[in-house]
């Protein structure tokens, strides 16, 4: 990666400099973190010291209170050095974001709102569950009262996304050992309270570095830990739009950094033969445009949930609901699209490994984007609810 990272031109004025360093770290590491598959720690350690895991923490509990606007420009800017430390990023604000917003009541989820703000806890989430599929509104495990007056969860987890290296993982259970799959709840399952046992590898093809092996989780946490909203609540009102918009800003910041290797290899090309046009030209003209285009659908999805928040109603509309899940297959398209035009522009520069423009990681990384929640479940989910909805036609 070059030294301009072009998406911190965008991002809000008090976040920008903290962004712009921490990418600037997680773009020194990221082809490491990529050959390696390890964790991104440097750039992590970059974001907890500038205080942006804690950014979307409400400022009484010690945070900055940032909007989905400003956490989504951070994270195209930190996903433009590295894509595995942008979704490591966005999945923290994702968990951040439903303490934050269905933690009201709760002395746990309002200490663990208060770590983060002040040490930077790192917050991960569990889920899905082996034998459910892909299907996060559905659960298998249950929370268990002791007699101690504990809750104990044990959960076979097919993914936690850097399981290892999280202070806190918010894990979806059924209410009870009565209750039905889609009656659900959110644990908040802390590190003391919690043992991991790895059930797999995580050697990928893509985002590497967000080390998401399998586990088999296990804990007993405090009544309290357990969450009083129901997770289908906080699934609709913030887990569903949230993750999709953070998602797809994460992408962008993909697609801004194929782009910024298509330019400069066009530059360069116009510096060797001034007053001729470069045949790639045209090609990065069309590139601009798609990248412009991707960059109004984030800012508008952004945009649209921070105006509605606390309509609480609108966004969990059915229109609204098919609007984000329409948006994580147009952003995961996107990218694809975006990243393979850059290819062509680029040619042979962008092929090979050992260049600076080279595109091979940003490609790979591009492709896990339609199976982090398989699009053809998306679109079988929006179809579903296309049927559901009221016309709003002349007739």
């Amino acid at each position: 990666m070059t030294d301009t990272l072009v998406g911190s031109v965008g991002t809000a004025a008090r976040f920008a400099s903290r962004a712009r360093e921490s990418a600037l770290v997680a773009a020194a590491h990221a082809d490491d973190v990529d050959s390696r598959a390890r964790f991104p720690l440097e750039a992590i350690t970059s974001l907890r010291d500038a205080g942006l895991l804690g950014a979307a923490v409400p400022t009484h509990l010690g945070g900055e209170g940032a909007s989905l606007t400003e956490l989504a420009e951070i994270a195209t800017t930190i996903a433009e050095g590295c894509s595995a430390t942008g979704m490591i990023f966005v999945m923290h604000q994702i968990q951040v974001l439903c303490l934050t917003r269905h933690g009201a009541g709760s002395t746990a989820a309002e200490s663990t709102l208060r770590g983060v703000a002040s040490r930077g806890d790192l917050v991960a989430s569990a889920t899905t569950e082996i034998g459910i599929g892909g299907n996060t509104r559905t659960s298998g495990c249950a929370v268990e009262p002791r007699s101690d007056g504990r809750m104990h969860l044990a959960k076979t987890a097919p993914v936690i996304s850097y399981g290892a290296q999280a202070d806190v993982i918010l894990t979806t259970a059924r209410r009870n050992v009565d209750s039905a799959p889609s009656d659900q709840v959110l644990v908040i399952c802390s590190r003391d309270q919690t043992t991991l046992v790895p059930t797999g590898d995580w050697d990928t093809l893509g985002f590497r570095g967000t080390c998401s092996p399998g586990f088999e989780l296990d804990a007993t946490v405090g009544a309290d830990d357990v969450l009083p909203v129901d997770y289908a609540t906080i699934s609709g009102e913030t887990m569903l739009p949230v993750s999709h918009t953070l998602w797809a800003a994460v992408w962008l910041g993909i697609a801004r950094a194929a782009t910024d290797r298509a330019t400069s290899v066009t530059q360069r090309a116009a510096r060797r033969s001034i007053g001729t046009l470069p045949p790639s030209a045209t090609r990065l003209a069309e590139l601009l445009g798609m990248l412009g285009a991707f960059e109004g659908v984030v800012a508008d999805a952004a945009s649209t949930f921070d105006r509605l928040a606390d309509d609480r109603k609108a966004i969990t509309s059915i229109p609204r609901a098919i609007g984000y899940n329409a948006l994580k297959l147009t952003a995961s398209q996107s990218v694809i699209d975006i990243v393979g035009k850059a290819m062509l522009v680029c040619g042979i520069q962008g092929y090979r490994q050992d260049t600076d423009v080279s595109l091979g990681r940003l490609l790979r990384d591009s492709y896990g984007t339609a199976v982090m929640v398989n699009n053809d479940r998306i679109l079988a989910n929006n179809a579903q609810l296309s049927l559901l909805q009221r016309r709003k036609g002349l007739r």
